[in-house]
């Protein structure tokens, strides 16, 4: 199962208590995915199409518990895709007209809402049922292992920008990106996708985004350390090269016998440790000596070359 049908699956769980809770999730899901048909004044059908099973459950849940509406569900199986496509047909019928007005879907005098219309989100659970809705019909969320974003499709310029303004609304920063005829309300970072998951209920989904984060924060440390590491290895060892044909420079003109003996302590323990670092050499001095004072032999010896 994809991440992303796994947080539609947590999220087909959540049940909102609050009738306005209710009409703004079904609205959405209704907009995003679903089909209106006129059959002439105040009469109209409506089809939901989805490929998702947890999404077709909720849809039928929502409907039978808020709705007193006929409904009919087909389910077929997609042989290209090797899936199943799942349609929910609410037919012309008595109270149907009037049950799209109070879902928002239509607007009296108006016909169909291009956006969202506010009355249908009085508290800010509504509005969060809503985007739960709008994520469930049309959304998408990366696996966080990898490039991580979410992203809500849907079509008209004016619902997309509202979606956003309540995406953000709700604490997220949420883009617009403009799709072939569609929009795509697009969220990027960990942090963002994280907030939004735990807004719409999704809490298991939203921890696990956290634990991904963690590893990955965790991986890049480690990797910063071990990469810091192979270059003081690297400098270390073009350093021990250096001095070594330093050494072998002051030999050849003075004579090890010839220098003081903090020159000659330095000079016998980096030939033995040619790729050891400055600092651990001088721990090997008798008595200890620190980074900055095995570096002064380093100049005294350039001097006495020079």
């Amino acid at each position: 199962m994809s991440f992303t049908a796994e947080v539609k699956d947590e999220l087909s769980r959540v049940e909102d208590a609050d009738p306005n809770c209710v009409l703004a999730e079904l609205s959405a899901l209704m907009r995003v995915c679903g089909t209106l048909s006129f059959h002439g004044p105040g009469r109209y059908s409506l089809r939901v199409a989805t490929e998702t099973g947890s999404v077709a459950r909720t849809v039928m849940r929502l409907v039978h518990k808020q709705l007193d509406l006929q409904t009919m569900l087909t389910v077929r199986r997609s042989v290209q895709r090797k899936s199943r496509n799942y349609l929910i047909e609410i037919p012309e019928q008595e109270g149907l007209a009037d049950d799209l007005v109070r879902l928002g879907i239509i607007v009296p005098g108006r016909g169909l809402a291009s956006g969202v219309p506010q009355n249908l989100l009085p508290s800010m659970g509504a509005v969060r049922s809503f985007i739960r809705g709008a994520f469930m019909a049309g959304g998408f969320v990366a696996d966080p292992r990898g490039d991580f974003h979410l992203e809500i499709a849907v079509t008209g310029e004016e619902f997309a920008n509202d979606i956003a303004s309540l995406v953000n609304h709700m604490g997220a920063t949420a883009r617009l990106n403009h799709r072939r005829g569609s929009y795509a309300v697009y969220l990027k970072s960990f942090e963002d996708v994280r907030l939004l998951l735990k807004s719409m209920g999704a809490e298991r989904s939203a921890r696990a985004v956290d634990n991904v984060r963690h590893l990955k924060n965790v991986k890049n440390d480690v990797n910063r350390r071990v990469n810091a590491e192979l270059a003081n290895g690297r400098r270390s060892s073009r350093s021990g090269a250096d001095q070594l044909h330093l050494i072998e420079n002051v030999l050849r003109k003075v004579g090890l016998a010839s220098l003081p003996p903090a020159l000659r302590e330095f000079c016998e323990l980096r030939v033995r440790n040619p790729e050891m670092s400055l600092a651990d050499l001088g721990k090997l001095c008798d008595p200890p000596a620190s980074k900055s004072a095995m570096y002064h032999r380093v100049l005294r010896l350039q001097k006495l070359a020079e």
